[in-house]
């Protein structure tokens, strides 16, 4: 018999970091790993919705390296050395360059801001690049907080939203819909 998903631990609102290290639920660094997580399922709701198998891969290994990522965020840091989790690696930066450089070959140039939309697929990509960022600002927040963050991460998490950004406009090409210029109003009449 399986066991059940709920040990009734986090009833009083602390949970355990990886480490044994109990802290509220509400602390940054269950926060930020939450965000994590809340990223990787929208990259999971992307992936699902991909026309394409090439980007459909890139996205389960962007998902592979978010789990990395949350694993390293849960971790006590003081009590990390003696675990064994993944590491992040400045190639899987590398990775993201070299497919950000991939669709950017085959785009237009940008001429305007674009309004996200036009498909659902296109706004699922700047969703997740929106919580990409979010993230990214909760793990400089945690840095701010003189909590450790390995800096990879946050290096990593900026070139994911990149790499979302140029992924919408990419898919837009590959659906054919038409970028939507941003045309500020300029008066209020």
């Amino acid at each position: 018999m399986a066991n059940k998903i709920y040990t009734k631990a986090g009833d009083l609102g602390k949970t355990s970091l990886i480490g044994g290290t109990k802290v509220l639920k509400s602390h940054i660094r269950i926060d930020t790993y939450g965000t994590v997580d809340e990223l990787n399922s929208y990259i999971g709701l992307l992936g699902d919705l991909l026309p394409d198998l090439h980007s459909k891969t890139v996205i389960k290994e962007i998902q592979d390296r978010l789990f990395t990522i949350g694993s390293s965020l849960a971790c006590d840091p003081e009590k990390e050395p003696m675990m064994k989790i993944p590491d992040l690696l400045e190639k899987d930066i590398s990775f993201l360059e070299k497919e950000i450089d991939k669709m950017h070959d085959v785009l237009p140039p940008m001429k305007f801001f674009i309004l996200p939309g036009g498909h659902v697929v296109i706004s699922t990509a700047h969703v997740a690049r929106c919580i990409c960022r979010r993230t990214e600002r909760c793990c400089v927040n945690m840095m701010e907080h003189e909590l450790f963050v390995d800096p990879l991460i946050i290096k990593y998490l900026n070139r994911l939203s990149d790499y979302l950004f140029v992924l919408a406009r990419y898919i837009g090409l590959q659906l054919q819909v038409a970028e939507v210029a941003w045309k500020p109003r300029l008066n209020a009449d």
